[in-house]
């Protein structure tokens, strides 16, 4: 539900100031909130210059309104600023839910109708998932909850603050009259067999083909799972032919619109070939709209053992002028019994995460294990070099996110204690196309400053402050403390596409575990059970704040 007076609406790029009362964390999870403003809508943001009318965030008592590490709250506050009320304040409300008004603090007026003569609902429909939604308990005098929904199954799930809900997107864009956004270039699922203005060609080998399964390798398409009801996908075998062999898939030509010029491309793939079969991610860029040629670079490569399940995989691209992306599959040397697969393409002109976590079996392996419990991500190294490991602290019903630092090649080229690094963690939704996601995520940011209980450096240097262990690779290395929160719980997980897998498959297992990627061993009990077998997947990016702030005076859009 938003205003109606178009008058007052902003002309973007909307210019904001972020006071310096504000802590740094807090300062990059909002520009971490605006980056999702420009994926998935027109509205852009630009830092305040001399302009009489602009938003302004600040402290107030000791107390930021919306940080906390978490982007949805961010969202939910500038959307007011955006021109939008609550959802519960839809004049068609009493139709979705009961208001106790005897259980509402005394004073307060924040579960007032809006009338359809200052508001408009766009025509969407009443959105328990919006994150402009209170929660059932909010501003509860102690009496009982101040929300009752008329579905009981929203109940428990209005009030989310994980990010806009499509709903909430839908109606920003009809507000502004957004016919594109910002940092999105494209999305590709070969819904039902379109190519997505893609093209396709061969030298001396089998080209790419459009399928609905490959013998050996996926049953289905990643788009539809866990169903894989009539869905596509691309797939290039390498079975025949003679080692060099390629297939080439190449996207249409696309403009880099955002001054900054990075670019993430994001797919899923599947390798049922030989371990020396390549998978090869190239850019062309063009000069101008006369280069038929253009000039070829190389953007990432991926071979090695087959996969068993689609996994995810990001290519940071930093395009400058009119491009297209080319995925080329290169037979091996060897014997090959089948070749390589991708689905659900996405691009943005946004930054990619510094590594993935793809947890495979996650149900099976969490409803398995003995809780509490800490598993740990593989050793990941941020664009500067600083290596870190994220755990997460298995409960019987939820999860928390932790982040310690740990001993890398890079450590004596490093400044210590690390200094106001911004780390992220975020639980993807799978939904297959970025713009209809809303991921689950959590920010901490290092400070020099601060001491463990024994005195040293809380974020200090591993060698020097940490402890020693063997790893999961039976290497030598020192960690330091464990930083993090609670996270989400099994009814989070399950209210999206969190997890998302296969096929259901009997065990009974009285071994240690390790169907879980990249993770300690832990015992199992015995039992014989169904499971479909989930992944979870859990992305991280690690940003220098000074960084953070002076990419967001490189990003702005005039008007």
């Amino acid at each position: 539900i938003t205003i109606i007076n178009e008058s007052i609406l902003w002309t973007p790029p909307v210019p904001y100031l972020l006071n310096n009362d504000l802590d740094i964390n807090s300062k990059g999870v909002i520009l971490r909130a605006f980056d999702q403003f420009r994926l998935k809508s027109c509205i852009d943001f630009k830092p305040r210059d001399s302009e009489d009318y602009y938003i302004s965030v600040k402290q107030l008592n000791g107390y930021v309104f919306f940080c906390c590490g978490y982007i949805g709250i961010v969202e939910h506050e500038f959307l007011h600023a955006l021109g939008f009320y609550h959802e519960q304040s839809r004049y068609d409300r009493d139709d979705y839910v009961t208001i106790n008004f005897e259980n509402i603090l005394e004073g307060l007026h924040n579960f007032r109708i809006v009338g359809s003569d200052e508001s408009t609902i766009h025509g969407v429909p009443y959105d328990y998932l919006s994150v402009m939604h209170y929660g059932n308990n909010d501003f509860t005098n102690g009496n009982g909850s101040t929300i009752i929904t008329k579905d009981p199954k929203f109940q428990n799930l209005i009030g989310q603050r994980v990010e806009m809900s499509t709903s909430d997107v839908q109606e920003l864009n009809l507000l502004y009259k957004c016919s594109s956004s910002i940092a999105f270039k494209m999305y590709c699922g070969f819904t039902n067999g379109t190519m997505c203005q893609m093209n396709r060609c061969s030298k001396s080998g089998n080209g790419w083909e459009m399928v609905t399964g490959v013998y050996g390798g996926p049953s289905s398409d990643h788009t539809n799972l866990p169903s894989g009801n009539g869905g596509y996908f691309m797939y290039a075998s390498t079975e025949s032919g003679q080692k060099g062999d390629s297939a080439w898939l190449e996207t249409k030509r696309m403009s880099p619109q955002r001054k900054c010029r990075v670019q993430c491309l994001q797919f899923y793939y599947y390798n049922n070939g030989s371990q020396t079969d390549e998978l090869n991610i190239w850019i062309r860029e063009f000069q101008d709209k006369w280069d038929s040629t253009g000039s070829r670079y190389l953007m990432g490569q991926i071979s090695g053992p087959p996969t068993s399940r689609w996994t995810l995989h990001h290519v940071p691209l930093n395009a400058t002028k009119q491009f297209q992306v080319e995925f080329e599959v290169r037979k091996g040397a060897g014997n090959s019994t089948g070749g390589f697969s991708i689905d659900d393409i996405n691009l943005s002109e946004l930054e990619c995460p510094d590594g993935t976590w793809q947890i495979n079996n996650f149900e099976r392996f969490w409803n398995s294990t003995h809780t509490p419990a800490l598993i740990y991500s593989p050793r990941q190294y941020s664009s500067e070099g600083y290596a870190y490991r994220v755990a997460l602290y298995l409960r019987q019903t939820d999860f928390g996110v932790y982040v310690q630092l740990v001993s890398g090649v890079y450590d004596d080229q490093l400044q210590w204690p690390c200094p106001q690094r911004q780390f992220t963690v975020q639980m993807v939704d799978q939904n297959p196309n970025i713009q209809l996601q809303m991921s689950r995520q959590t920010s901490l940011t290092t400070d020099p400053n601060l001491l463990t209980s024994t005195g040293v450096p809380a974020w200090g240097k591993p060698r020097d402050v940490g402890t020693q262990i063997v790893d999961e690779n039976n290497e030598t290395i020192y960690v330091n403390n464990l930083y993090g929160r609670y996270f989400a719980s099994l009814e989070d997980i399950q209210s999206r596409d969190y997890l998302k897998g296969g096929i259901y498959q009997t065990h009974k297992d009285t071994q240690l575990n390790h169907d879980i990627d990249y993770s300690i061993p832990i015992w199992s009990a015995t039992f014989e059970k169904q499971f479909l077998y989930k992944t979870l997947i859990i992305t991280f990016l690690v940003q220098p704040t000074s960084a953070t702030f002076r990419i967001s005076l490189l990003i702005t859009v005039t008007s």
